[in-house]
């Protein structure tokens, strides 16, 4: 028997896991009957409103009451009507709260006094007194009643009491989970169903394969994978509650965060609102927080057990600290949590995700302030470890709770003697140490006494995760042998190698700087015309920015000078004022002046550091940023796609550099790393092997930096794939019979999933020095050649089936591949899909060839308006379908030729745009050739034909002109489409009319919704 690999299938596959978990299943007919048939509505009321009054009561002189159902009522009411005006998030939120801390009810007491009392929607403490519930196809109404679709079902909902709190969407097992993500995104649209998102707290998108979970207002790169710390365990446990089948990844999902004890505590304590972005923990924070708190409940010699959590860089490791933090607080109620930092720049933005998320944390400014606040009534403090040297003889104890000093990158600071300072003046505290990097071998001995290690989330684990980005190497030394005539020879051929002649004469003359440069600066000059041409030729126009890694100021302000001499690329650079002058040599005057001219005009040091970081997140006026120290670590900067480093940097700096570009980012697929040191060599040896690294374990740096080469290759693979597409082509220099193999859809997303893939991975190729390691010139050559070809075939698909070719958020890294190496001089640019409205259509049309394509041409953008148009008048669109069907048919038939295609194709055309006018001697002389008239009168027609009106021309003549008026008076009114009640209203007065209509000619319309429907359609087309 082939397996059912359906979406329905896997829904109920889902929904008997969920009910062996706990859940009581509600039938799509039962799910409306409790909204009394209200799709507006997305509570259900009936079993908030009972639940509530048995899971809440209050004392009062010590006897227990339950509270009145007119409170209740109130409660429910609180919680419905919070208002969607200020946007999704700021609804989500409060609700969120009041889903956390309940809110306050009063009573009338039975001494005929008032008093407030607390009462919650969900019993965090006690699991077995809320009802959890699983529904399917939970119809929902959208905001905006302008489209064909005026409701979303979301596939699955999950509802704790009677609340909605986890949204499911389901793909069958051949469709992406992706396309489930972008479900989701779209529902939460103010047009959409928001009003069911803002109580949301888990989303779930997937297929019969894999899952990803978010929560409300999550962006699609940030759906995350879910893995259990103990797989084995949880699928064990699993097999008894699946029967018939294999666990799936999708069971595992659904069992890891939808079991009753654990989704409680996934709301309760580990989903955030940071700036009012909502964050749910990805699964490393969940595990390294859960194994904490075990360690910490045990106790040695009056103080709490610590430990290490090593969470690699960009794993959200700020986040982690803040969620640890609440819920110590809330365990050990009079503890003190200190988090230190050793750098200020670090203490500032520690000190801000804490603020961003709510909890209020003091910030010490010396040693002194320290213990005051630690003395005081001040619960979460932020401080530099330097603060501990000056108070290190005044030991703090808290008497009645505990200290817990979380420590960021504890490597730097675990051993030295501002680490014993800290210990000497907090004997007693608990100590948890947190690294991005992982553990040298020689620090694991010392670590072991700190505690040992809680937690691991490795590079590999992250990159495997989709949690940061790939890094790429390549090596790019340049020593003192390539600046000899023969070196700089080679060095030029292969930079100019991909260039134009135009180009190449523009590099010639930087070229020329190296006979007037000292021999001393020749080096930073070579290194300088490499990096403008490799952003040049990959950066610009791109969305993507560079930072450049130099060992001293003056290299950085020498970058910076050289760069602005080319005037290509704009440059910023970024040095410390106080640190490392005896760098410096000679050059400390003239680096002291350089710097204070550059941030003269900005006031202060810190509002230029603040100028440049800005602009170089946010910004385009920043291509390259030139770094020192400062921003090397502790800086995202997502948009940072590229690291050029021209710097001695060794173990866990090393690490932390090149982690400044792994984050996630539209468009990005990796970070990539270019290296003038040769730090990893030709990278064809174990990391370890490397001196920079050779301090690690081998299996902690797994996936650190991939080998450029192994992506280069992947261009021939995705070259390959494209070639067997077009297999069966025949005449292999027509474009049209590439075309014509594209007619099914099919293969229409293969070509553009191959094609975005291999001009991603050639124009990496095409920027990496390695590619002739790979590729020889004549293959290079006829890629370039195919690239061309396929770029033209887009337009041409994009014409003829009117359907969108462009490579969504790759295609700015397709048209810099097209503009920098194939065809510079040609328009690359895909041009805007042109509807049959456009003067420009049938310009478009003759560029086409052959009468078969044109009519195509013509089918697919008439196809498109009836798609886009069908509710302004859904009689005439249908029947233009039909007609559109019918010339399909009749030419795969052979019944007609393709000049009759095209001549049918055009008077279609004609139709509809109004080239060709309706025959109006059909529509009665009241309408004054007013088309809505006409819409409405046509679907009353075809509506009303079968109901047995002896004079259906009339009757429908009379309620278009009724209904006219209901619209035109209705439409007055502001956002009237948008308005329940006015909807209402217009129904009551429809609903009138045809009942008038049944009385005086008795009969029975049994269409009346449909007519609602369809003429509600028209008047949105044609008023809103």
């Amino acid at each position: 028997m082939t397996p059912d690999t359906s979406e329905n299938k896997i829904q109920q596959n889902s929904i008997n896991l969920l009910q062996n978990l706990g859940y009581k299943f509600i039938s799509r007919e039962e799910n409306l009957k409790l909204r009394d048939g209200k799709t507006s509505e997305v509570l259900f009321r009936e079993i908030l409103t009972k639940k509530l009054g048995e899971i809440n009561s209050y004392e009062y002189k010590g006897k227990r009451y339950k509270f009145s159902q007119s409170s209740v009522l109130k409660a429910v009411d609180e919680l419905a009507g919070v208002s969607l005006n200020e946007g999704l998030m700021v609804a989500n939120e409060r609700i969120t709260n009041l889903l956390l801390l309940g809110t306050s009810l009063e009573e009338n007491l039975e001494d005929g006094t008032r008093r407030s009392f607390s009462f919650k929607f969900i019993d965090f403490e006690n699991l077995q007194n809320n009802d959890f519930y699983v529904t399917e196809e939970f119809e929902v109404s959208r905001v905006s009643q302008s489209d064909a679709q005026k409701h979303r079902r979301p596939d699955l909902v999950l509802f704790i009491n009677g609340i909605p709190i986890v949204v499911i969407e389901l793909k069958k097992s051949s469709v992406s989970f992706e396309n489930g993500i972008k479900q989701l995104e779209k529902e939460q649209g103010k047009d959409e169903i928001a009003h069911l998102f803002k109580y949301i707290q888990l989303t779930i998108a997937a297929n019969g394969s894999g899952a990803r979970y978010g929560t409300t207002g999550t962006p699609f790169k940030f759906y995350s994978v879910w893995k259990e710390q103990d797989e084995a365990k949880a699928k064990e446990s699993l097999k008894s509650l699946i029967n018939g089948r294999e666990v799936s990844a999708l069971d595992m999902t659904l069992f890891a965060l939808l079991s009753k004890d654990r989704l409680l505590r996934l709301v309760r304590h580990y989903i955030v609102f940071d700036k009012k972005m909502k964050k749910v923990c990805r699964y490393q924070q969940f595990f390294a927080i859960e194994e904490t708190l075990k360690r910490v409940s045990a106790k040695k010699e009056g103080a709490r057990a610590g430990g290490l959590i090593w969470h690699t860089q960009g794993s959200g490791k700020s986040l982690t600290m803040v969620m640890l933090t609440k819920l110590l607080k809330q365990i050990y109620i009079n503890s003190k949590i200190i988090v230190v930092t050793d750098r200020i720049d670090l203490d500032g933005q520690i000190h801000e995700t804490f603020e961003n998320t709510d909890v209020k944390a003091g910030r010490a400014s010396s040693g002194s302030d320290l213990i005051e606040k630690l003395q005081s009534g001040v619960s979460v403090i932020t401080t530099l470890v330097h603060k501990f040297e000056k108070v290190k003889n005044q030991k703090v104890v808290i008497r009645d709770g505990d200290i817990f000093v979380l420590v960021d990158e504890s490597h730097r600071t675990q051993g030295g003697d501002l680490h014993k300072a800290m210990k000497k003046a907090l004997p007693l505290a608990c100590y948890i140490g947190f690294t991005g990097t992982p553990l040298l071998k020689r620090e694991k001995n010392s670590f072991a006494k700190f505690g040992g290690e809680i937690h691991r989330y490795t590079i590999d684990d992250a990159v495997k995760d989709g949690a940061v980005l790939p890094l790429l190497y390549e090596g790019r030394y340049v020593g003192q042998e390539v600046l000899d005539p023969e070196g700089l020879t080679r060095k030029f051929d292969l930079i100019s190698r991909e260039l134009g002649d135009e180009a190449k004469r523009d590099l010639q003359q930087k070229w020329a700087r190296f006979e007037r440069v000292a021999s001393s600066e020749q080096r930073l000059e070579l290194i300088a015309v490499d990096i403008n041409e490799h952003i040049k030729k990959t950066l610009k126009k791109s969305g993507f920015k560079a930072m450049l890694a130099t060992q001293r100021k003056y290299d950085a302000i020498k970058y910076h000078e050289i760069f602005e001499e080319f005037g290509e690329i704009k440059s910023a650079y970024v040095i410390s004022s106080n640190e490392h002058e005896e760098l410096e040599g000679g050059h400390k005057e003239y680096v002291a002046k350089a710097w204070q001219e550059t941030i003269k005009d900005y006031g202060s040091e810190e509002a230029y550091l603040k100028y440049v970081k800005d602009e170089f997140i946010y910004g385009d006026e920043i291509d390259l940023l030139i770094v020192v120290d400062k921003l090397l670590t502790g800086f995202d900067a997502p948009r940072a796609s590229t690291l050029y480093i021209d710097k001695q940097l060794k173990e866990h700096n090393l690490l932390q550099a090149i982690a400044r570009v792994n984050r996630l980012y539209d468009g990005k697929d990796y970070g990539y790393i270019i290296d003038y040191r040769g730090l990893l060599g030709e990278l064809d040896q174990a990391l370890t092997n490397y001196a920079s690294l050779s301090g690690f374990d081998p299996e902690d740096i797994t996936g650190a930096v991939i080998d450029v080469r192994s992506e280069i290759i992947k261009a021939k693979t995705y070259y390959t794939h494209l070639d067997d597409l077009f297999s069966g082509v025949k005449f292999k220099d027509d474009l049209e019979s590439y075309v014509a193999v594209l007619e099914d859809v099919q293969k229409r997303d293969d070509f553009k999933e191959w094609l975005s893939q291999f001009a991603r991975a050639f124009k990496l190729a095409l920027s990496s020095e390695k590619i002739y390691d790979i590729l020889s010139e004549e293959v290079i050559k006829a890629y370039k050649q195919r690239v061309k070809f396929y770029n033209e075939l887009r337009k041409a698909v994009q014409l003829r089936y009117h359907e969108a070719c462009d490579f969504g958020k790759y295609e700015a890294q397709m048209q810099k591949l097209l503009d920098t190496y194939v065809s510079a001089k040609e328009v690359n640019e895909l041009t805007k899909l042109v509807n049959i409205f456009e003067t420009e259509f049938d310009d478009e049309v003759q560029r086409v060839e052959g009468k078969n394509a044109k009519a195509d041409t013509i089918i697919s953008a008439i196809s498109a308006v009836v798609k886009e148009k069908m509710d302004s008048n859904p009689a005439f669109y249908k029947s233009i379908a039909q007609q559109i069907q019918d010339i399909i048919d009749e030419y795969k038939a052979k019944r007609l030729s393709e000049e009759e295609k095209l001549t049918k194709a055009k008077l279609l055309k004609d139709l509809i745009t109004g080239a060709l006018k309706p025959n109006e001697d059909r529509y009665p002389k009241e309408f004054n050739s007013k088309k809505i008239l006409f819409a409405i009168y046509d679907n009353l027609l075809d509506i009303l034909g079968d109901v047995g009106l002896m004079d259906v021309e009339t009757v429908a003549k009379n309620l278009s002109l009724k209904f006219y008026e209901i619209y035109e008076k209705a439409s007055k009114k502001p956002e009237w489409h948008k308005n329940k009640d006015v909807e209402n209203e217009i129904t009551s007065q429809m609903e009138d009319a045809l009942w008038e209509i049944e009385d005086e000619y008795g009969v029975s319309i049994n269409e009346k919704e449909k007519i609602y429907q369809t003429i509600r359609g028209i008047g949105i087309s044609f008023y809103a």
